[in-house]
């Protein structure tokens, strides 16, 4: 089997160890050439990727991918140049090209690097980096493997419009002006499965995926498949819910965009554009207080685990929001200064967010609804973060007597994100661990499901 058709280990195609010096050598170039200050990153990945469908190898994508980036600092003037051509000359060309757009640039009185005492100087071997040389041929033979399973689930799984076997490998330095330098080599596994059910009510199709850090983590393939089966089987017969003011109860799938909508509001960029309803919140409830929303950035294997931000700011595990109370904002250097505010080591985003658990398991929480609305798809863009206004269309099944009725599409549900946090009733314990965020279903006392 050619190379390019098995991903394999980047450590092995690119000399890392010159990629780093060379990263290095970029920044005191920078100094030389006039920076006050300057910050590299580079990277090189490889992946490959292999779908079936009808019983055979649908496609077969490889790809080597190299990039950098070059910002410098001229008093309050920045510019960034980016390349993908490592080379030495592809490197030095960049940085003249930084260099020189650093003259024309407007002043910028926030930018620059952050504070160099918060450069991270140790953190826990993170386990990232578990290559898998994998072929085209063993791809495939997995994606046939997730499309059996699904379509030897139930008769009426019509086809499979999509099973998918992935990988991917990255080595990424980043350096800095203060005399921060730091590698990491990390990997990136997924299976996944699309499976479509028909019967006489019409045709219904869902999904299922298993992502890790290194293949023994991955979920069967059997299991795989099945699960996206199961999910668009229970999904025939959806009809248009009534509208109504009632409870609804997000699975855990779902509940992952209300707290991306959360992170997304103590963000730095839409506080400092007063986009957020949740500026000048620090100190005060936002949320009921089962509520703990924290990021844990060293955890092994995570999917988002770092030891360092992208500014080279020191991580560390907190909580962002604790008991219901807003105990952080999420900057960068940059942001943290247009606030007047310390950076929290959040450039580039939260690291493994997760929010704790309740007691309640899925089926005690459908019981307690009484008549509601479970949520287990999401879908458009209705959403304000300045204001916190909420509307989004949504798929799941409608509940009554506190059991499962029918399964629901064509549905809209409105409510305002300030309200719904401090709505919310219980959260239960079955937290999907196949997430970056990880979440239990969060079952929100009363929202506006709009529908016949």
């Amino acid at each position: 089997m050619a190379q390019a058709a098995n991903a394999g280990d980047i450590q092995r195609r690119v000399d890392t160890r010159a990629l780093r010096d060379q990263v290095a050598a970029l920044i005191d170039d920078a100094c030389r050439g006039g920076a006050d200050a300057a910050e590299v990153s580079a990277s090189a990945g490889c992946s490959l990727s292999v779908s079936a469908r009808g019983g055979q190898r649908e496609s077969v994508e490889s790809a080597n991918a190299r990039s950098a980036g070059v910002t410098v600092y001229r008093g309050q003037r920045a510019a960034t140049a980016t390349t993908s051509d490592l080379s030495a000359e592809g490197l030095a060309q960049t940085l003249a090209r930084a260099l020189d757009m650093a003259r024309f640039t407007e002043p910028d009185p926030y930018a620059g690097l952050a504070d160099a005492e918060l450069m991270a100087t140790d953190w826990p071997n993170l386990s990232l980096n578990h290559p898998w040389s994998l072929s085209a041929d063993e791809a495939e033979r997995r994606a046939l493997a997730l499309e059996a399973a699904a379509l030897e689930r139930d008769p009426r799984i019509a086809q499979v419009e999509g099973a998918q076997v992935a990988t991917e490998s990255e080595f990424d330095v980043y350096a800095n002006s203060h005399g921060f330098i730091a590698a990491q080599a990390e990997t990136q596994h997924v299976m996944s499965c699309s499976a479509l059910a028909r019967d006489d009510s019409g045709m219904q199709r869902d999904v299922a995926f298993s992502p890790a850090r290194a293949v023994d983590d991955l979920e069967a393939e059997t299991i795989i498949g099945q699960l996206a089966a199961d999910r668009a089987l229970a999904r025939l017969g959806a009809r248009t819910p009534p509208t109504a003011t009632v409870p609804v109860l997000f699975q855990p799938r779902a509940a992952v965009s209300l707290w991306q909508h959360l992170i997304s509001a103590i963000s730095g960029g839409a506080l400092y554009r007063n986009a957020s309803f949740l500026k000048d919140r620090l100190g005060e409830a936002i949320a009921v207080p089962s509520v703990t929303l924290r990021q844990s950035p060293h955890r092994p294997r995570g999917l988002a685990s770092a030891g360092f931000d992208g500014d080279g700011v020191a991580t560390r595990e907190r909580a962002l929001v604790e008991s219901g109370v807003l105990n952080s904002y999420v900057l960068s250097a940059y942001s943290a200064r247009r606030l007047g505010r310390q950076t929290t080591g959040n450039a580039g985003g939260v690291f493994n967010p997760e929010i704790n658990p309740g007691d309640a398991d899925f089926d005690a929480l459908v019981a307690g609804m009484g008549r509601g609305l479970i949520v287990s798809e999401l879908m458009g863009q209705g959403v304000d973060l300045t204001t916190g206004d909420y509307s989004r269309g949504a798929a799941g099944f409608w509940v009554e007597d506190g059991r499962v009725a029918y399964p629901v599409q064509n549905a809209t549900i409105a409510a305002n994100l300030a309200d719904m946090y401090q709505a919310i009733e219980a959260l239960g314990n079955d937290v999907d661990p196949t997430r970056v965020l990880r979440t239990p279903s969060v079952l929100i006392g009363r929202m506006t499901v709009a529908g016949t």
